[in-house]
């Protein structure tokens, strides 16, 4: 009966949490802040749960030391969050320069804003955001403050993940006055939750490791027990092996490609010209070259003969309302969308009432059609080519050869940067491509001369220019696939006719295997590495990068994991390959840019890089799950192959939910650390944890013996797989919220 109950509770504060982030969706924060998470009757099903919990777990008398620790550390986080819900006070205080504030703002229950008493008063010296040299891409806030407690007094600053604290509260950046003479900070003073919390952390940790290396442990004790053995031999009989023509005026490819080395200030960094090329002829074309056109030759076609260019059918259209409409075909022309008969701009009262408010599908489509065609008049003005550095005072400012240059340039700064391309226009039209390439070698020597500190290193521009030479996620996800497919046929074929190919053909499919998926890996480490080098920083920051750094852990897993199990190569081709997919076709942004300031933390990288291993192994597990199914429903099987399986998924059910255990933990830490709560039920937050809670489940066959049989435990940990779905792709893409941008 305690079980029943338990397991009820269980699945209803899963159903809880996974339905509050989608009323959050539709009634906001505020909304399931005050009446569900911040409600009584939410923290009495946490408590009820605990309560019940605790007493089924003293009646199943479980004796091993490391399962009870790490029980029991559930317990104390969960005490700690209670203290914090219940003694912690949160807050807002603005300071204008020079003015004493001894308040904060506290919202109180139904929006009310109350004001409460500091015990001392605060003055704001100074504040400032700072710069990537040269661009508008902000790097940090900073604000200088001066408090004043009786009769002493102290100087403080608080920045982006770096805080301040005193008498237990604790001040953090969180927004300023645009006149940049104020700044906002949040506080927070939770005397005995966040204590108490953290020691739950340290025995999180500790007895997550001490499950995985205890030697009378239920994991130890799989990865030596009798079945495991036979495991290999069920499996190894399971598969049977292992392992055109010019249509428009261009530059030469030599002379455009010198233009391309130049330095741009695009995407609010300061990279080469050929990077803002490529992503231009992407953006209209929907692939990165034109015909027989580099990036390059078709930007400066663009640059040089706009009127020429704006009859190319470059405008790729999406299938769709707006296409059915106008009747367009695949690719257009910008100038299809000017007729003097029609009232000049074809689209203009589409656009007009997008903006007006009309979001329906047709009318996104013409704002994504509008959009590049202003990308390209933009272009032809010369606002976008913002390509001329000059240094005032230590600080650098990119301009346009077209915008207005202020004053405090120098004059014949100036007077370089507004004729230079009519100079240039005077040797294209006259076909003297030798001079062009000249002025813009004279070019890159003004940009290095007047840069500064701005420009990028040499290291960092030839491998942004290798990166943007090599369509990495391209090639991969074709290759990956390719080969998980090849090797997945070789398994269903064995299974069907009952013999394999030959040892031979085996062993080359598996010598292939491993040469392909060594490679595979050796080119994505290169990606990466590349990445980090143009970046500055690990490249883990968006949704992009985090596909690709959990494609190339899987890829690193199956590598060392299929010396033991041969399968796990076929595995980790498939779950690299449908990665590399996804970061490829989806709505992910490839593009390198600063990372946000709030972002800048090492904890980042920690967080990020164990979430997405645990997310990898448990693919893994959905792959086992997968097959087995699939070859049940050939009726092609033995109870002992589908065990077998089982056994295998184990081996990477438990290290997954270290892994994922240790990466929503350090997460909540770097949220304390970054903007005072380590817990803000945000959806991507209560997915992680609802995530690991459904894992969790996969590990107590004693509590479910149901699971302890192969064809539910496969048909379950499939199941699971749609919780890691949502937790990546439907709060991206869905629910929104902080976690969005990942």
């Amino acid at each position: 009966m305690v079980k029943k109950i338990l397991f009820t509770l269980y699945i209803l504060v899963m159903l809880c949490m996974g339905m509050t982030t989608i009323i959050e969706k539709y009634k906001g924060s505020d909304f399931v802040s005050e009446y569900v998470y911040g409600s009584w009757w939410f923290t009495a099903l946490w408590t009820l749960s605990v309560a019940v919990g605790i007493l089924y777990f003293v009646k199943s008398k479980v004796r091993r030391l490391s399962i009870v620790t790490l029980h029991i550390s559930f317990v104390v986080i969960l005490l700690g969050a209670l203290l914090t819900h219940m003694f912690s006070e949160q807050g807002m205080i603005r300071l204008r320069k020079g003015e004493a504030v001894d308040t904060y703002l506290v919202q109180g229950k139904g929006g009310n804003v109350e004001e409460h008493k500091l015990p001392f008063s605060m003055k704001l010296n100074s504040f400032d955001v700072k710069y990537h040299q040269g661009t508008d891409a902000v790097e940090d806030y900073e604000s200088k403050f001066t408090i004043t407690d009786g009769s002493k007094t102290i100087n403080a600053k608080v920045s982006m993940n770096n805080i301040f604290s005193y008498r237990s509260v604790r001040f953090y950046q969180a927004s300023y006055d645009r006149d940049l003479s104020g700044s906002i900070l949040s506080l927070n003073s939770d005397p005995y939750g966040i204590a108490v919390t953290y020691v739950g952390y340290a025995l999180l940790f500790v007895s997550l490791l001490w499950m995985l290396f205890d030697a009378n442990g239920p994991y130890r004790r799989l990865l030596r027990s009798e079945q495991m053995k036979k495991a290999m031999f069920g499996i190894a009989l399971l598969f049977g092996f292992g392992l055109c023509s010019q249509a428009a005026p261009v530059l030469p490819k030599e002379t455009a490609e010198k233009f391309g080395e130049l330095n741009i200030l695009y995407n609010d960094r300061i990279c080469p010209v050929q990077t803002f090329a490529i992503d231009f002829t992407k953006k209209l074309y929907g692939s990165s070259t034109y015909k027989d056109f580099t990036p390059e030759q078709v930007l400066t076609g663009w640059i040089f003969w706009g009127e020429d260019w704006s009859k190319e059918p470059m405008l790729k259209f999406k299938n769709g309302p707006l296409k059915e409409t106008l009747q367009m075909p695949d690719y257009t022309s910008v100038n299809a969308f000017f007729n003097r008969d029609l009232g000049g701009y074809v689209i203009g009262p589409y656009v007009q009432e997008y903006y007006q408010g009309n979001h329906d599908k047709f009318h996104q489509q013409v704002a994504d059609i509008d959009d590049r065609i202003q990308l390209t008049m933009e272009l032809r003005r010369g606002t976008l080519l913002k390509i001329f550095p000059y240094t005032y005072r230590g600080k650098t400012v990119w301009y346009a050869p077209t915008e207005k240059i202020p004053a405090s340039v120098e004059k014949n700064h100036r007077i370089y940067m507004q004729n230079v391309f009519l100079l240039l226009y005077d040797h294209v039209l006259a076909g003297d491509y030798a001079k062009v390439y000249e002025i813009f070698g004279k070019m890159a020597r003004y940009q290095k001369n007047n840069g500064g500190t701005s420009l990028p290193s040499d290291s960092q521009i030839r491998a942004e220019r290798i990166y943007n030479q090599i369509p990495f996620a391209t090639i991969l996800f074709m290759l990956n696939l390719s080969m998980g497919f090849v090797m997945f046929f070789f398994t269903i074929r064995k299974l069907i006719v009952g013999k394999s190919l030959g040892r031979g053909i085996d062993n080359t499919v598996t010598v292939a295997g491993y040469s392909v998926m060594t490679l595979s890996f050796v080119a994505l480490t290169f990606c990466e590495v590349l990445r980090w080098i143009i970046g500055g920083t690990v490249p883990m920051a968006n949704g992009y990068e985090t596909m690709l750094f959990v494609a190339w852990t899987v890829m690193l897993l199956s590598l060392f994991v299929s010396l033991r199990f041969r399968i796990v190569l076929t595995f980790g081709f498939l779950m690299s390959g449908f990665f590399l997919l996804v970061s490829h076709i989806s709505q992910m942004d490839p593009q390198i840019s600063h990372i946000m300031p709030v972002l800048n933390s090492p904890l980042l990288s920690v967080h990020v890089s164990i979430i997405m291993l645990g997310f990898a192994l448990l693919s893994l597990t959905f792959i086992c799950g997968l097959t087995a199914l699939f070859v049940r429903m050939l009726k092609r099987h033995s109870e002992e192959q589908l065990s077998s399986l089982r056994l295998l998924s184990l081996i990477f059910l438990y290290p997954a939910l270290v892994m994922l255990g240790f990466g929503i933990f350090i997460g909540a830490i770097w949220a304390n650390v970054s903007w005072g709560q380590y817990w803000s039920w945000d959806p991507k937050e209560v997915w992680a944890l609802i995530t690991l809670m459904v894992y969790a489940i996969a590990v107590h066959s004693g509590t479910l013996p149901s699971l302890r049989r192969p064809l539910v435990y496969h048909a379950f940990v499939v199941l699971a797989f749609l919780t890691i779905l949502m937790t990546y792709f439907g709060v991206n893409y869905f629910l929104g919220g902080m976690h969005s941008y990942a």
